[in-house]
């Protein structure tokens, strides 16, 4: 898909999306040290969108370039230490968009895992496979973990009705968690949402009962590792009772 006048912007992320190598990209330099990590961070990764438009590209564009940016983030966390992530890919309401973005958004979810497939990390795909919307290239991952080091969680067609609903459903002897459909997800310590909203869009609200929760006012594509490096000394600031 060409625009008028930004050819080479859109060869670009086309060529991003695809699968071509992140290794363009500036590597981080050595991490800050923090007196207290989260185990757990959940990352919302808003704002795509938002940034292509304003580039007068697209709208479906943005998730190409927010793609890059979620693979430079996967590199701190390992290189931080962070032993899990959750990373919000796109929900079951997200998927009433429009055809070109809903492709958009999957095809990025479908290259970030394939492409952290290769980094030491241990997948797991979070969504409701019975949907048409579920990319059929990640059911392997959305059936068990696949790799070693550490895990991430990728939400692809989550619904946190059906998250829920399949708690309700299950054996009522079994502990509320080990019923849910997001079992393999641990707490959320930290979640950091980019784009500037102050809201959790329905990510897996059992896990994040007791997340500390801290916003990026800038859109995900202009992701910059000092804006999550920000967060966690926040984070390290605060007090963390989980209501005791």
């Amino acid at each position: 898909m060409k625009i008028q006048g930004k050819p080479s912007l859109i060869d670009e992320y086309e060529t991003q999306a695809n699968g071509a190598s992140a290794t363009s990209l500036p590597k981080a330099k050595v991490a800050p040290k923090f007196s207290r990590l989260p185990n757990h961070v959940g990352l919302i990764p808003d704002g795509n969108r938002r940034w292509a438009r304003m580039r007068g590209l697209l709208p479906q564009l943005g998730y190409a370039a927010g793609l890059e940016r979620g693979l430079r983030m996967l590199d701190e966390c390992v290189h931080i230490g962070i032993r899990e992530v959750s990373v919000y890919g796109f929900t079951t309401d997200n998927a009433k968009r429009p055809p070109e973005q809903s492709e958009a958004f999957t095809n990025a979810c479908v290259g970030f895992v394939e492409r952290a497939r290769d980094r030491d990390v241990a997948i797991r795909v979070v969504g409701d496979t019975t949907s048409s919307m579920f990319p059929q290239k990640l059911r392997p991952y959305a059936d068990a973990r696949q790799g070693t080091g550490m895990r991430v969680n990728v939400l692809v067609n989550y619904g946190w009705e059906w998250d829920l609903r399949t708690a309700a459903q299950g054996d009522p002897k079994r502990r509320f968690h080990d019923r849910l459909a997001s079992a393999d997800v641990s707490r959320i310590d930290l979640l950091v949402r980019w784009g500037g909203m102050r809201r959790l869009s329905g990510m897996l609200p059992v896990q994040t009962v007791y997340s500390d929760f801290y916003v990026v006012e800038d859109l995900w594509p202009d992701y910059e590792a000092e804006q999550f490096y920000e967060a966690l000394r926040w984070y390290a600031r605060q007090d963390v009772t989980l209501g005791g």
